[in-house]
């Protein structure tokens, strides 16, 4: 079980590293690491990236920088669609199941890229007031039906793709509270956090109830992931963002052919 948690700390730097939505990765590594199916990995990835975000959430929730009302409605909407995601990848053949992932795993390392590349060159304007406004006075969201509907909506496609993919949803969290809110972007990774380790630990309970879980390969996996996000803190603040971000998405990008090449040969 030594490689099993090399996987998981190799998973848990680059959590720290990136932000979260490089849990993604965490699927791919146990694919090619440890010889496992899709739907073998998925569970145990979600335990790794929920004991992850349950650690940076719990951070964030002792700042104030989790707006926690939010989180609870986004990840209820994502705790109703993470059991027919499971279900569906229980369900669905390995090659076509990698295929989905891949596909999934290109299209965030092309938005990982542009989003980098905005942060190097010139922040991106924003063309209209989000749906979700932010109280200054309150310190609050200012609910409305449009702001609701917005964040349920992302809620249940992060819950979607965490039953389905084993993955902790953040690289859709993160830009769908960019895009639905004015929160700032340390209240919007920790929000994103929250939203994830409930939604993970939904996925996780699902699976173990079913018997899809693998304790014995999960544990040493989600302890590795935790130790090295602890080790990733020490060093991310030191290292350019935007180059990081570059650095995942070229990553990515090579996991993501790698995942297609191995779907259809």
């Amino acid at each position: 079980m030594t490689l099993v948690a090399l996987l998981g700390f190799a998973v848990g730097i680059v959590l720290a590293l990136t932000g979260a939505g490089g849990g993604i990765l965490a699927v791919p590594l146990l694919v090619f690491g440890a010889g496992l199916s899709m739907a073998e990995a998925g569970p145990i990835g979600l335990v790794a990236v929920g004991l992850a975000a349950s650690l940076g959430a719990g951070m964030g929730l002792r700042s104030g920088t989790v707006r926690y009302k939010a989180a609870l409605l986004v990840a209820a909407a994502g705790v109703v669609c993470s059991p027919l995601g499971l279900w569906l990848a229980q369900r669905m053949p390995n090659r076509p199941l990698t295929a989905v992932f891949a596909i999934v795993l290109l299209y965030v390392a092309v938005r990982t890229w542009r989003r980098s590349r905005c942060t190097l060159d010139a922040p991106a304007p924003r063309r209209k007031p989000p749906p979700c406004r932010l109280d200054l006075a309150r310190g609050k969201l200012n609910w409305t039906a449009p702001c609701a509907r917005a964040l349920c909506c992302s809620g249940l496609v992060a819950g979607g793709l965490s039953g389905l993919l084993g993955v902790g949803g953040g690289f859709v969290m993160v830009p769908a509270l960019q895009r639905f809110t004015d929160l700032g972007t340390q209240s919007v990774l920790a929000t994103s956090l929250a939203v994830i380790a409930l939604v993970s630990m939904s996925g996780v309970a699902a699976s173990a109830a079913t018997g899809h879980l693998q304790w014995a390969v999960a544990w040493p996996f989600a302890l590795g992931a935790l130790a090295g996000m602890s080790a990733g803190r020490l060093v991310a603040a030191r290292l350019p963002g935007a180059r990081l971000q570059q650095g995942f998405a070229l990553v990515s990008a090579l996991v993501a052919v790698a995942l297609l090449v191995r779907a259809i040969v």
